[in-house]
Parts: C-alpha cells; structure tokens; sequence
C-alpha cells in the first residue's frame, strides 16, 4: 500500500481531518508548535454553516460564506493541505486511509469529520427531501425553489400550480425556522414584481415540527416569539406530527397528504463514521463518546472534535452541536498538544456556552446568552452583527453587509440565478 508522507519524520505528526469550524481552529492554533500537520478535507473550501441557507434561499452568493483551505494556511509552511477523502484509521499502526489507497502516518490524530443528514432509517426519502450541509446542497436547493416559481408561471393547472407554490420544511430547529422565513419572506417581498401569471403572495410555506415546539433548544419565551413570528410573515407551522412520507408528490403528516413540489430537509443528522472507524462507543446519532480531555476511549492520541463528538457541559447537559463549541474543542485540542510536547497535561475540556442564535425573517431574529435573552429587532441586528464579525476577510465582510442592507432596504435578493441545469423540472 503506497504511503503519503509530506513531511520529515523527525517531527510531531498531526493529520486533522476536517477543515470546519473545530479542524481549522486546530491548525490555526497550532502556529508556531514543533509540529507537522497535515490537513486533509474532501472539499478544497471551508465552509460558514451559518450562513449556508441563505444561499439556498438566494441572499448570498456561494464565494461569500466560502474560502479555499490552501488559502487560508498559504502562509503556514509547516501545514500541508489534502484534498482527500478518508475511508478508515488503522489505530493501531497509527495510520489514515485513504479513500485511493494511500495513508498518512501520525502521532496524534484529530477527528473533526462532521455530520450527514439523517432520515430515521427512510432514506430513500433524500432525492425528493434533500437537507442542507454543503455549497452542493445550497446551490441544488436554490435551483429547485426558484425552478418552482418559474414552472408555476408557466403551470395553467390550478392543482399543479398550488403544489408548485407549497414549499415544505420537515423540522423546526434553527436551520428549518430560518429557511421558512426566508422563503416566505422571498415569495411576499421579493418576487411578486418579477411575475405576470402568478401571485407569488399566494406561496404555502409549510414548516412540519415532530416535536412540540420550534427551536427546543431555546427557552420557552423565544420559542413562542419564533412561531408567532413565522405565523404573522405567512409561514404555516405544524407541530407535533412527524412526517411519515416524503415523495415527489409532496409529504404525509398525520395521516393526511399535502401536495408539494419542494420538500426540504431540516430533521435530523447523523455523525460520521468516526466511530465505527475506530470501534468506538457511540450514542444513537453515531457521535463518539470521548472522555473529558476529548480523546477517544483507549487510544489516547486521538481527539475528536465538533459534530463527531457528544460531551456534557458543565451542568451536564451535551455540548450543542454549533460552531463555537467547535472552535472552543479545537482550541483546547491544539493546547494540549502543546502541552504534551511540553511533559504537560490539560485540565478536561469545559465548554462555556457564548449564545444561541436563530433568524427568523430579515428584520427578526432571537438570541439567547443564557444571562439574557433577546427578540425582534435588536436581536437581528446583534444576530447579523456576530455573523459578519466571524466571516473570513475584509472583502467577505463588506460584501455580506451590503448585501444585507440591501435587502433590508429594497427587498432585493442579488444571488437568484438558476444553475445546475436546464428549465426542466428539479427532481
């Protein structure tokens, strides 16, 4: 089997695999270490989750919540970037395998591989109900929302017409509450000029909750505000009914059919395959169960960071699945490497929670820190705030700000092009 090794072996060898928000913060704070680090990703670009639905939902264009990795650490000779994709770790030859046969040797490991979505053992749901992790699947959900609107003003068959303009958002966490605010806001403020044979106010936006509430993970008061808030821009909100169907005719809820065109997944993820890599310990969504110094269990060279991992706070609850715990693990990682190569040891990781945020329309939004919590909007502006502030570069920054008061201004969304394809259908 041929090996990959880029660097001398005289040096530490740390491969991180995942360039999000926990393996870049790793490598970045690794500057300066007696280290060697190789970066490996399956995408050549660090993606902001963020800000990913509003490229779905046409606010942003892909360039300007997206940076190529090589760029980033361009000026860190001691990193190598792989534009790779990892199938295995042999652990006990201290090894990572590629997915074309090559390996990278190591003497501490970093797992920061991610999640997928995950569709409750109905999988053969995700051609007509894809969810939203990567650019692909940003830019393949702004194709077919806005092929829906275009295929409704050619669409003379009122049934068709109807199911055409009702877009389906299975889930109310953060990611399903802002995409159906967006669209609806989209479909209300945006398009109704740019149409002769449809009134696209007449746009069902539908947001299906299993659960007995949107946003769980908020407290009581904000929640509320959120529903009341989606209701009032036009966004039906069901909640308490699982979907039990998804097809390319529309959902099932409750027994009950709805006709749609456009399903989009917000439900639920599932971890890599980390922990099965590793024959690990697992809870239900396959995220390892590290120990407190986020190492995996026997085997003391391998950390696991982020979405790969669950970990309880410090009032014992799990560390949310969300960019800054991300950063913080990645933080801690690259410390304590640092102190071993010093005959050091760190106290175990203590996440300190910095906020909730969740968007709920262009003007509205909610935050919780937990000290105090915040709606409406003051809340949008802080919410926009804190997200142009975590944006990679000057130019990113500027661009995204415009082009938020550009649409809080003028109701204009710039990023409305249709890629990916012809006018046929979306399927």
């Amino acid at each position: 089997m041929p090996t990959a090794e880029p660097h001398p072996k005289a040096a530490h060898r740390v491969v991180i695999v995942g360039a999000g928000f926990g393996g870049l913060e790793c490598a970045l704070r690794l500057k300066g270490a007696p280290v060697q680090i190789t970066l490996v990703d399956r995408r050549n670009h660090h993606l902001f989750q963020p800000l990913l639905y509003q490229v779905a939902t046409a606010s942003l264009a892909t360039s300007e919540i997206a940076w190529p990795i090589r760029y980033l650490l361009r000026d860190r000779s001691e990193v190598t970037t792989l534009f790779a994709n990892v199938n295995g770790v042999d652990a006990a030859n201290k090894r990572v395998l590629l997915e074309d046969g090559d390996v990278l040797s190591y003497d501490t490991l970093v797992l920061a591989t991610g999640v997928r979505h995950a569709y409750f053992g109905h999988d053969e749901w995700e051609p007509f109900a894809p969810g939203l992790k990567t650019l692909e699947d940003a830019t393949t959900l702004r194709r077919r929302i806005l092929v829906a609107f275009e295929r409704a003003e050619r669409e003379t068959d009122p049934e068709k017409r109807a199911a055409l303009l009702t877009f389906v958002i299975v889930g109310g966490g953060p990611t399903g509450v802002e995409l159906a605010g967006t669209i609806a806001e989209l479909a209300r403020d945006t398009l109704p000029p740019d149409f002769r044979n449809i009134d696209t106010h007449k746009t069902r936006v539908v947001l299906i909750e299993a659960g007995p509430r949107v946003l769980a993970g908020f407290p009581d008061e904000l929640s509320a505000y959120a529903r009341r808030s989606l209701e009032e821009i036009g966004v039906e909100v069901i909640l308490g009914q699982p979907v039990t169907e998804c097809s390319a005719d529309g959902v099932v809820f409750a027994g009950k059919p709805l006709q749609a065109r456009t399903l989009i997944w917000a439900a639920g993820v599932r971890a890599s395959r980390a922990a099965e890599w590793l024959h690990a310990p697992a809870d239900r969504a396959g995220r390892l169960q590290v120990r407190p110094d986020l190492t995996v269990p026997d085997h003391p060279e391998i950390f696991a960071i982020g979405d790969t991992v669950t970990i309880a706070d410090p009032s014992g609850n799990p560390v949310p699945g969300i960019a800054p715990a991300a950063k913080q693990q990645g933080r801690y990682v690259a410390k304590s490497i640092r102190a071993r190569l010093s005959g050091k040891k760190l106290p175990p990781f203590r996440y300190s929670h910095a906020g909730s945020l969740a968007q709920i329309g262009k003007r509205k939004a909610v935050i919780d820190f937990g000290w105090i919590r915040l709606r409406g909007t003051v809340a949008w502006w802080i919410w926009g705030i804190a997200h142009i502030y975590f944006l990679i570069g000057l130019r990113n920054r500027l661009g995204v700000a415009l082009s938020w008061l550009w649409i809080h201004a003028r109701d204009q969304r710039a990023a409305r092009l249709i890629t990916q394809g012809s006018s046929k259908v979306a399927r």
